[in-house]
């Protein structure tokens, strides 16, 4: 069914026609390992842990709302997207997905790089101890200080936007006495199998210099003109939570075209080539993401065959995984506080979290899974909307799904793959506090992004 947009907001009830929701599934006790974190697992109780702790340890330490982060997994799947593409190409994590410091040093540890779009994520990294030649620097409308800093900084790329920005970074490295190495990020016409708002390769929108019309070939001229500018390469994107390889395919053909335009035209052939990321996860049993290495093998395949048959050299490859990295890592951890059945409807369960913790349910029609966490139950499944405490009819985390009949005031439940989003969109709505962060690994736990508090807030409330 389609959800388009209420003219009076989102609807209070939004009763759907049966059969919009799948049946419940043979075991509500069940963990998929597609959708939870490496550690996550059923104790002898009933009671799920993740990295040995019980869930009950965790709330009663850290309170809930929480996100409870998988550092094991999220450790595992770094190490197996740069084993995947090894030393020939290189993997930079998208950190608009997730970032903190604890995060930037995984990511160094591991061998990974970071693309970073905000001068506050750059603050990020820099304080972590990222090096800055590591380092790629995105966005559509950097400012000249965030320019400025990264450039003093020596990030080892600035991906350039408009036509503005080749003129505004050009004009400040030359400032600063040094020559900047950047990429062109180019619209390639792809449309995406995603939803909207995360489809970046097509004409009409922000991001990039289109294709079409020549004009990313005149930005490829104007940035070789120019002698603050190291044109290393072109940058293309085409979307988030992708699991056909099809636009991959389509998007290197036309990028590769562009590059033999390049070298016929400049005697110039540009080195490297960078996919972006948006590769999808599994935010329910019904997903079906490919393993790193399948990615890896198949995008390599195709950029090698584009170049072989344009007579060009194969270019090094780059790609950027945020979601597909820090996604599945973490889930966020909430209690329930009401429930509300509505015969023949559904039963409305209110958690002490909601928009403010995961906006995407809202912003995006996001699906996630959800399940009872703190004990094990026989009761027959009943169909559920998982919502939070704002008020905001739109306040939804989960749309449909099924939990236990018996689920009471008090339960723990935990909704899965939020690591990736959630806790970066995060807000203050309705004044609520921002959850901690919470790292788990080898037995032990540690809050590596605190919760706020009440001083957090009055202290920016200036009166």
């Amino acid at each position: 069914m389609s959800r388009s947009a209420h003219p009076a907001g989102p609807r209070y009830a939004d009763v759907l026609p049966e059969g919009h929701y799948s049946a419940p599934p043979a075991d509500l006790n069940a963990l998929d390992a597609k959708v939870w974190a490496e550690t996550v697992a059923r104790d002898e109780d009933g009671v799920v842990t993740v990295g040995g702790i019980p869930v009950t340890r965790l709330a009663e330490e850290f309170g809930t709302p929480a996100y409870i982060l998988d550092e094991t997994d999220f450790r595992s799947r770094a190490r197996a997207w740069r084993t995947a593409f090894g030393s020939e190409a290189d993997v930079f994590y998208a950190g608009k997905a997730f970032l903190s410091r604890a995060v930037v040093r995984w990511l160094h540890e591991e061998g990974l790089n970071l693309d970073v779009c905000s001068g506050g994520e750059l603050a990020t990294a820099l304080s972590a101890g990222m090096p800055a030649e590591r380092i790629a620097f995105h966005g559509n409308n950097k400012s000249p200080e965030e320019i400025r800093r990264a450039v003093e900084a020596g990030v080892g790329r600035i991906v350039l936007d408009s036509f503005q920005e080749i003129v505004r970074v050009a004009h400040i490295a030359q400032s600063l006495g040094r020559r900047q190495r950047v990429q062109i990020r180019i619209t390639v016409g792809v449309e995406a199998h995603t939803h909207e708002f995360i489809a970046t390769a097509h004409e009409d929108q922000k991001f990039g210099i289109p294709l079409a019309g020549g004009q990313a070939a005149e930005a490829v001229r104007r940035a070789l003109q120019l002698d603050g500018l190291e044109l290393i390469g072109i940058h293309s994107h085409i979307g988030s939570q992708i699991f056909d390889m099809s636009g991959f395919e389509v998007a290197a053909h036309r990028v590769v075209g562009l590059l033999k335009e390049v070298r016929d035209e400049h005697g110039v052939e540009l080195p490297e080539i960078d996919l972006g990321g948006g590769l999808g996860i599994a935010y329910t049993s019904d997903d079906d993401p490919r393993e790193p290495h399948e990615i890896a093998k198949a995008l390599t395949e195709i950029v090698t065959r584009e170049c072989e048959s344009a007579r060009l050299a194969t270019p090094r490859i780059s790609v950027e995984p945020g979601r597909a990295i820090a996604g599945p890592t973490a889930f966020t951890l909430y209690e329930v506080g009401t429930t509300k059945p509505l015969e023949g409807l559904r039963t409305y369960v209110s958690v002490d979290g909601g928009m403010s913790d995961n906006i995407r349910t809202a912003l995006y029609d996001a699906d996630y899974s959800v399940a009872l966490v703190s004990r094990t139950s026989d009761a027959e499944p009943m169909l559920c909307r998982v919502v939070g405490k704002h008020c905001e009819s739109g306040d939804i985390v989960v749309r449909d799904a099924f939990l236990p009949a018996d689920l009471a005031p008090g339960d723990l439940i935990a909704v899965p793959a939020t690591g990736a989003y959630c806790r970066s969109m995060a807000s203050n709505y309705n004044h609520v506090l921002r959850p901690p962060v919470v790292a788990v690994s080898g037995g032990e736990a540690r809050v590596i992004v605190r919760r706020e508090t009440e001083e957090d807030l009055l202290r920016l409330d200036v009166g």
